[in-house]
């Protein structure tokens, strides 16, 4: 095919986005926040006979912001090149701030991109990322404080005996529980499976401190955003005074490679976050995960278990996924080609192409806004 053809065939010739609101299967909270709802805003790229499809968890204006600044920055140019579609965006959107929900309206759209093009090719995303690796180990994450210590118990140990060898909780809303409740789930999932907490930013990094070591008596081996997430100089002092075997780990919320770079440079964290749906779509977490092989530091994927896979494939510094309760079960209603993990890992279908996913349209119909 000629680079005329090629470039005539890749054109752009529409983008779509919707926004739904999925009520959660019960009222949740972590440390800072409860919610009882969760939006997904959802991207088609249409070009080349082909729908490239993408999304994120955001708010509806996330949405707003595709319709009335990103399309019309990538219509009409070559959906191939997705670097200068990714740089076409952030730049229409220079006025509106870098971060938030332009970085996540961006990322959707990228993410649609890349399924576009590996459809094309005919192949599934994994290959056209480079993929380093044939599965991507997982995490079950969940365990949140509005939880009975029953109901956690039961999900915990439901993930384990599934398979899954490492879990998460939330901690945070009430610190003087927490020792009982992680004490509570290290009960529930036995000795050999992986405990993993997560504050949401809740604690002061004394307190956290203090509360690190009553948790690593549960052989507790990460903690996540043990206070808040731009508070650099408390996040390290809790890395150097957390028990010897506890990885402090934070970045859910980077939104560009400044903050990641940030990050590693104030010496933050044994093992960095990043989210494709918030931090740039596949082009953000690809760079993100270069940047952390600069630093020889380990990297994990947070939520959207389904969206990152064939990107975490690709990532050579990965060490895990999330697989987060709430963005698992929506993506199971509302996609076809969710997967199952199978010792801990997901494993992709090869004869899928793009990232494996169709939207179920009509399923997804009662929850639009």
């Amino acid at each position: 095919m000629t680079t005329t053809a090629m470039r005539d065939d890749m054109r752009i010739d529409a983008l779509d986005v919707r926004a739904y609101e999925v009520p959660t299967a019960t009222p949740e909270s972590d440390g800072t926040l409860t919610w009882d709802s969760t939006t997904l805003v959802y991207v088609e790229v249409h070009g080349a006979g082909e729908t490239g499809i993408g999304f994120t968890y955001a708010d509806a204006a996330t949405a707003k912001l595709i319709e009335t600044v990103l399309r019309d920055a990538i219509q009409g140019k070559n959906a191939a090149q997705i670097g200068a579609r990714w740089d076409d965006m952030y730049a229409a959107a220079r006025n509106l701030g870098r971060g938030g929900i332009t970085s996540m309206a961006v990322s959707a759209v990228d993410v649609a991109l890349w399924d576009l093009k590996a459809k094309f090719l005919r192949v599934p995303a994994y290959v056209l990322l480079g993929a380093v690796r044939d599965s991507v180990p997982v995490y079950g994450s969940g365990g949140f404080t509005a939880y009975s210590e029953q109901q956690l118990c039961e999900q915990l140990a439901g993930w384990v005996d599934n398979g899954i060898p490492r879990v998460k909780m939330k901690v945070g809303r009430d610190p003087e529980a927490d020792p009982v409740r992680v004490a509570a789930a290290r009960a529930a999932i036995g000795t050999s499976a992986e405990l993993f907490i997560d504050g949401n930013g809740a604690y002061s990094a004394q307190q956290a401190i203090g509360l690190a070591h009553k948790f690593a008596e549960q052989r507790v081996t990460w903690f996540e955003e043990p206070v808040y997430r731009e508070d650099y100089a408390g996040t390290r002092f809790v890395r150097e005074h957390a028990p010897p075997g506890m990885d402090i780990s934070s970045g859910e919320y980077g939104y560009g490679l400044y903050t990641f770079a940030r990050m590693i440079a104030a010496e933050t964290v044994d093992v960095l976050q990043a989210d494709a749906t918030r931090c740039g779509g596949f082009s953000g977490l690809l760079a993100v995960d270069g940047l952390c092989q600069s630093a020889m530091t380990p990297l994990s994927t947070h939520c959207a278990p389904h969206l990152h896979l064939h990107a975490a494939m690709a990532c050579k510094q990965l060490r895990h996924s999330e697989y987060f309760f709430d963005h698992a079960r929506i993506e199971r209603m509302l996609f076809d080609g969710v997967l199952e993990p199978v010792n801990g890992s997901l494993h992709p279908d090869p004869a899928r192409p793009g990232i494996g996913l169709e939207f179920k349209h009509a399923d997804a119909a009662r929850y639009a806004i």
